[in-house]
């Protein structure tokens, strides 16, 4: 049997349809029971209302906490292969602590069990955010350099160390994946991630940045992790990035999709500066959400640039354009938000 965790988020879900449709025994973990009705909604995307319920209830579904170990031990009951998902994607500095307890801790306990129960392989699904540009190369590599000493947000090192976790694991004997996506475009979590571009785009977001970096849609960060489990490589590390894009072009193409007007106006760095200066003034004397960090302010007008050449001559893989996956999201976007119909 195959155990999800995270199976309530963007990738988990996509994933879980992925792997009952293809006639797989899988048990995900959850933990309130509000979240199981995104995953209905998900699946619902891609079948008719009735076949969407029949793959939904065919999931073993189990109540647990990757921090709660009691709640795990009855999770891991039977299992052979894990799809490691859950974490926590934050850039607020308030969140630091339950970002490395969650993504380093949580990751830890999973590596762990899947030791204990000897897991047959683990996929452990992480971010090109753990990666760095290597002296010399112009594209960013499996064969990155991690630098301690640059400002990283708390969000990429503490995925940083979940990857070391799962590494300690592989020396113990664990057979394992990792999965590096950039940013991921996909439907269904409109509040979150790259989902809020579709809804702040939708709303008449005025303006957008120059940043460049790795962009790629669910389905293909789903479809990659199941062929990397299923074949013969073990303890290896995989890019999954479609296309490195501008965000003003990844702007311009979620504002077609939504039959909205782009973004026209170009952030300057004195502009976002201030706006970080604001935000960091109101954070000390009110406590006001911090949305944005002093490293963060500065990665917007940085350029990131990523090879996925070791996955597709790896396993042949073949990925769907992002404009593609941007068309395809604004429409169901559309379709649930403004009934309009998704063809």
């Amino acid at each position: 049997m195959i155990l999800v965790t995270g199976g309530t988020g963007l990738v988990g879900s996509h994933l879980l349809l992925d792997l009952v449709r293809s006639g797989e025994k899988v048990r995900a973990i959850y933990r309130s029971e509000g979240k199981l009705s995104e995953v209905k909604r998900v699946f619902s995307y891609y079948d008719s209302a009735k076949d969407a319920c029949i793959l939904f209830n065919s999931i073993d579904w189990v109540q647990a906490d990757i921090l709660d170990i009691p709640s795990l031990n009855k999770a891991f009951k039977n299992i052979d292969h894990v799809y490691h998902c859950a974490a926590i994607v934050s850039f607020d500095a308030k969140n630091a602590k339950s970002l490395r307890t969650t993504n380093i801790e949580g990751t830890a306990n999973i590596v762990n069990f899947c030791i204990a129960f000897n897991v047959k392989k683990l996929c452990h699904v992480s971010s090109i955010a753990t990666m760095d540009l290597t002296l010399g190369d112009e594209y960013i590599s499996e064969n990155f350099t991690w630098h301690p000493e640059k400002a990283h947000n708390d969000y990429a090192i503490s995925k940083h160390g979940a990857e070391i976790e799962v590494w300690r694991g592989t020396q113990e004997g664990l057979s394992a994946v990792i999965v590096n996506p950039g940013v991921i475009i996909g439907p269904g979590f409109w509040n979150s991630g790259s989902g809020q571009l579709f809804k702040k785009t939708n709303e008449g977001l005025k303006y957008h940045f120059p940043k460049t970096t790795g962009f790629v849609g669910v389905q293909d960060v789903s479809k990659a992790s199941i062929l990397l489990m299923n074949s013969s490589i073990e303890n290896e590390q995989f890019i999954v990035v479609s296309e490195n894009l501008s965000f003003k072009t990844i702007l311009e193409w979620v504002a077609t999709s939504l039959q909205k007007k782009p973004p026209q106006t170009a952030l300057k760095p004195w502009m976002v500066f201030i706006g970080w200066i604001f935000q960091s003034i109101a954070n000390i004397l009110w406590g006001a959400k911090k949305q944005l960090s002093n490293s963060d302010y500065k990665s917007l007008f940085e350029h990131s640039y990523y090879s996925n050449e070791k996955i597709k001559e790896s396993i042949g893989f073949a990925f769907t354009p992002v404009k593609s996956v941007i068309l395809e999201t604004g429409k169901l976007y559309r379709k649930e938000n403004d009934n309009i119909p998704s063809s």
